[in-house]
């Protein structure tokens, strides 16, 4: 009889799978516009300060705090400075009329919002005493000339973006976009649009993984449902090979007779087969086709989702060069009773409610997709474990799981 092998834990097989990456050596140049969502191959510094001068935070008068320790003085409003002008240096006894975003006139040394004073004519009654610096922006507050603002492997967000444009910088050097080949197996698939036949489902799984993959800045090749026969697996693993880094596929890897997967790969490549202590979930398929690295994945939908999430997604963005993959992960009450231990680690759906606590979506078998949609993201419940309501638990948002 031959021994069951003990069922690897998550962290054992995410470990194994980040180490072997190859990450990605390509760099391409592309407008900063254009590159939300790609992965910065090279650290980028600025050439400027930001600001570039000494500037004002409010709409008001720029003055020297010393004339104003009375809290009322008079001062005649000598030049008027808005956004993208220099003014002239502020002379004693004088003020200068000023709005936001606008450079000091020399001799300036604090600036009074307008609020806080009375304009009469060509003078103002400054009806504040200021500290000096109060409401400037300083040069280089925010940022130094010379300083590294965005490291390697930073995938790039709206923020980053913004920042990278606002140091000047019209282009970026990102890593290029991982080619992916999908496929999926099973003849009891139909595609929505399809007549169900008895006994069919709707290939749901080809709708998430597309989608999850685009998200993170992908090339999908979408190879469709492929018959349930070893001759047409291997051959599609054959194509897909030659043109893309990483082959993921749908069903089939378990090791029944109707399961292709595991011998058309080892007949194409190597593989290795394993059983995760994860639920949902638990077979996951990781090798190689020729250059291209493989992932078989579970068939049911909720399986498949969960394990994209917990080790598709942190590969390929090791591959594309980004070292931090671990997702944010938050400690929140559950407002519910959990008492029905498993071996494996659960992954159990759940969602937020108005008291800051977590409702539970209340089937959690595999093949019910509505709980991703139900739900906010996961509860990570470690093997053997029960939940109490009131008890605090390790929740991942799908925010942080798919970002």
């Amino acid at each position: 009889m031959t021994e069951k092998k003990p069922l690897l834990s998550v962290a054992e097989a995410l470990d194994f799978l980040l180490a072997a990456v190859r990450p990605l050596t390509a760099i391409e140049t592309i407008p900063t516009l254009a590159a939300n969502g790609r992965v910065l191959a090279n650290a980028q510094t600025s050439l400027l300060h930001v600001p570039p001068m000494d500037n004002t935070q409010m709409d008001g008068y720029a003055v020297r705090a010393a004339d104003c320790a009375s809290g009322q003085a008079r001062l005649w409003v000598a030049q008027r400075i808005a956004a993208g002008q220099l003014g002239q240096t502020l002379a004693a006894g004088t003020a200068a009329r000023i709005f936001t975003g606008a450079t000091m006139p020399p001799g300036a040394d604090a600036v009074v919002m307008q609020e806080q004073c009375q304009a009469d004519g060509e003078y103002v009654t400054i009806q504040h005493a200021p500290q000096p610096g109060e409401w400037i922006r300083r040069q280089g507050e925010d940022i130094a000339a010379g300083a590294t603002i965005l490291p390697a492997g930073t995938r790039l967000r709206a923020q980053e973006l913004g920042l990278a444009a606002s140091v000047g910088l019209a282009s970026l050097p990102v890593v290029r976009q991982p080619r992916v080949a999908v496929f999926f197996t099973g003849d009891e698939l139909t595609m929505p649009g399809e007549a169900l036949k008895p006994g069919a489902i709707y290939n749901s799984n080809r709708f998430t993984l597309t989608g999850l993959l685009q998200d993170l800045g992908c090339i999908v090749t979408d190879y469709g449902i492929v018959p349930d026969n070893l001759e047409a697996t291997r051959a599609t693993l054959r194509l897909a090979a030659q043109e893309h880094d990483l082959i993921i596929t749908s069903g089939g890897v378990s090791v029944g007779e109707e399961d292709h997967i595991k011998p058309a790969v080892e007949a194409e490549g190597r593989l290795n087969l394993w059983q995760i202590a994860v639920k949902p979930g638990k077979p996951l398929a990781f090798g190689e086709v020729g250059p291209a690295f493989f992932l078989g994945l579970p068939g049911n939908p909720v399986s498949s989702f969960v394990t994209f999430l917990l080790f598709v997604r942190p590969f390929i963005l090791r591959l594309q060069g980004v070292a931090e993959v671990a997702p944010q992960a938050y400690q929140v009450r559950a407002d519910f009773d959990w008492s029905k231990p498993d071996r494996r680690n659960e992954f159990l759906r759940a969602r937020l409610n108005a008291q800051g606590g977590l409702d539970l979506f209340p089937n959690q078998s595999s093949a019910v997709l509505t709980s991703t949609v139900w739900g906010d993201g996961l509860i990570d419940l470690a093997p053997a474990q029960v939940i109490r309501a009131g008890q605090m638990v390790r929740f991942l948002p799908f925010s942080s799981l798919m970002a």
